[in-house]
């Protein structure tokens, strides 16, 4: 059993599409369209109160494309779909022999940018297009949101907490990955931790404190079984009588040895409740001792409530960030930017819808940034300009294999966080963020001009 893709077999993902890919495959094959194109996948806008993407989900989009196949099982199942046998058989020994160019995980990206490009045979370009769109989609989503909520948290920890109400288990993998990539600190899901190494924290529940006669004994057995590691939940019946009780039972441990490590808030209003506490823990001599807030939090409450001045230490934020509560999804598209002409060359292509039109051709994302490093401005190219600023996309497979070194969660982690640090402050606004400058170059322009004047010319005032 593979987790590198949530709890499925990649070799079973081939199913894993829309059936439109299939039957436009099957009609390239019927047809002996077999040609090279090349795909870009990008996001076409930015939605309300966003000004950048986190982008993430690479890894598992390289590790599908190496192992995709076809089963036995897969075939048999599309023969009852009224698909043809000679394409049946294509498909027994289909495998992706393309070559792939990607922006790397935990990079900042903007609005039409080529995230992934993929040069293949037109089937297998094609077929791959459902799985990369759903991976990167979900994944860049979450990983921009966490990134939204650890700057709102201006240094403090933030736990991903949201695994109850995430949708599925493959997506509360995907979420506790993206989240800590995003910087967040540890996550409350144990098989995401085990997996892939990330800081595991919980605290208790409601439930085990009115299990007790009294709210003190629940936290006494709790501390007698973690007197290293306790932080009592102090909302249950009343905020303030809870923490009095808190400061009672971390006295006690301090006899023992111990110190109590937090106390939590799950309800109220944090912000004077926070300072109540902080006051009451303060006075008995108990400093050390942090407060823990979760309940219903995001990265405009996180914002608030440090507005307010609350005394809060760390965060657990779940269904919100866990979600992307107020944009789970990105505009994420896949485009043909050229395909091969008759005489066995690449001559680029685009799509002249209304508010849908896209970038033809082969092209890079060149970053400028200041002397200190921060970014600048980025401006979309063509693969072979010549452009001063730092190229974003790499060569990460070849004839279908990985030619790229893989890197760790902790790596990819470390990339996002000098991005963000990079990223000037004013775009970071959770609110009200001004644009981020990416230009299109001169020659993508020039080209832009002549394809749509060519392809109008053809398709609307020639269409026969």
């Amino acid at each position: 059993m593979s987790f590198s893709l949530g709890f499925v077999d990649e070799e079973n993902m081939s199913m894993f599409t829309d059936l439109y890919e299939l039957t436009m495959c099957a009609s390239y094959f019927d047809n002996k369209r077999f040609e090279a194109a090349t795909f870009d996948l990008f996001i076409r806008r930015l939605p309300p109160n966003r000004s950048y993407f986190l982008f993430a989900g690479l890894e598992q989009v390289l590790l599908f494309l190496e192992k995709v196949r076809f089963k036995e099982e897969h075939i048999d199942f599309l023969k009852k779909q009224g698909f043809k046998d000679e394409f049946l058989d294509y498909l027994r020994n289909f495998k992706f022999t393309g070559e792939v160019w990607s922006i790397p995980e935990g990079t900042i990206v903007f609005p039409n940018e080529s995230l992934i490009r993929v040069t293949a045979p037109i089937i297998e370009a094609q077929l791959i297009e459902t799985f990369i769109l759903n991976t990167v989609n979900l994944q860049t989503t979450i990983a921009t949101k966490a990134s939204r909520v650890v700057s709102a948290a201006k240094g403090r920890p933030v736990i991903e907490f949201g695994l109850r109400r995430e949708h599925g288990t493959d997506a509360g993998m995907k979420v506790a990955r993206c989240s800590y990539m995003a910087g967040c600190n540890g996550t409350s899901n144990v098989l995401a931790g085990m997996k892939y190494g990330i800081p595991t924290f919980g605290t208790m529940a409601h439930s085990f404190v009115m299990l007790f006669e009294r709210e003190i004994d629940s936290f006494r057995a709790f501390v007698k079984t973690f007197p290293d590691k306790s932080t009592l939940l102090i909302d249950t019946f009343d905020d303030i009588k809870g923490a009095e009780k808190a400061a009672i039972v971390a006295k006690e441990l301090e006899e023992r040895g111990f110190k109590l490590g937090g106390v939590r808030l799950d309800s109220g209003d944090l912000a004077e409740l926070s300072k109540k506490v902080r006051e009451l823990l303060d006075r008995n001599g108990l400093k050390y001792v942090k407060i823990f807030a979760s309940g219903d939090l995001d990265e405009y409450k996180v914002e608030e409530l440090l507005i307010e001045g609350a005394k809060i230490d760390a965060f657990g934020v779940g269904t919100k960030m866990g979600t992307s509560e107020d944009r789970p999804y990105v505009d994420i598209i896949y485009k043909l930017c050229e395909r091969m002409n008759e005489k066995g060359e690449f001559s680029p292509i685009m799509k002249l819808s209304k508010g849908k039109a896209t970038l033809p051709g082969r092209k890079q994302v060149f970053r400028f940034k200041d002397e200190r490093s921060n970014f600048v401005k980025d401006v979309i190219a063509l693969e072979d300009e010549k452009i001063n600023g730092e190229p974003l996309l790499v060569k990460v497979m070849e004839k279908g294999k990985i030619v790229y070194d893989l890197p760790s969660l902790e790596e990819i982690r470390k990339r996002a966080l000098e991005n963000l640090s990079k990223l000037p402050e004013k775009y970071k606004k959770l609110k009200g963020a001004p644009r981020y400058p990416v230009e299109l170059s001169l020659r993508l322009k020039k080209l832009m001009k002549e394809l749509r004047g060519k392809l109008k010319k053809v398709e609307v005032l020639n269409p026969t």
